[in-house]
């Protein structure tokens, strides 16, 4: 009943309204299936009304205006400095609030590419850090991506070693192995290499 609500509504004020009226007893098979689209539609809720795209805290990437990325349940606010980005984090966290979320304190990061003070949000600390993965990609504060050259050559290793047996049977053929290692070891040791800043040592 709450998934044809849902449908048949455009706004997303209306789809929170919605579930908040809602008091039909749902069946543990329907949350399970229809729990991702829910907390999808609330997620969107909260970033419009928090006003992101209106707000003035931005950064310039590829010659657009970013202030946050959003995959799945994470998100990424981004400003030009610590006050800006203090606004953008409270916008958040007060329309979660509005529809009963509450901000998780202990996953929040914040990281900056300058000096940054002690930031406490409800009596709690929120933690500063100088990298952190991002969509499987480790994004440091200096903009060093040797790290994640590194990381990502020490993963493909560990293909590799899990793959051993197979590239030492005598039974599989030399274009058979090179195959599996273009499919299964390439892909992990070259994911997100477009955004890499390769140094001379490294090439």
């Amino acid at each position: 009943m709450v998934l044809r609500r849902l449908q048949r509504m455009g706004s997303e004020a209306g789809h929170v309204g919605s579930l908040r009226d809602e008091q039909t007893e749902c069946s543990p098979r329907w949350r399970q299936n229809q729990l991702p689209l829910v907390s999808s539609t609330g997620r969107e809720y909260i970033m419009r009304n928090a006003g992101l795209e209106e707000a003035q805290a931005e950064i310039k990437i590829a010659g657009r205006n970013i202030n946050h990325l959003r995959y799945a349940d994470d998100t990424t606010l981004m400003a030009e400095s610590e006050e800006e980005l203090k606004s953008l984090l409270m916008k958040v966290k007060e329309e979660s609030e509005k529809v009963g979320l509450q901000l998780n304190i202990q996953k929040t990061k914040i990281m900056a590419s300058g000096p940054i003070t002690s930031w406490q949000i409800d009596g709690e600390k929120v933690e500063t850090v100088a990298d952190f993965i991002f969509l499987g990609s480790k994004i440091t504060a200096d903009g060093d991506c040797s790290h994640e050259i590194k990381r990502r050559l020490l993963l493909g290793r560990k293909v590799m070693t899990n793959l051993d047996s197979i590239f030492k049977s005598r039974d599989i053929t030399l274009p058979t192995k090179i195959c599996l290692v273009k499919a299964m070891v390439f892909p992990v040791v070259m994911y997100g290499c477009e955004s890499w800043t390769i140094k001379k040592a490294e090439s």
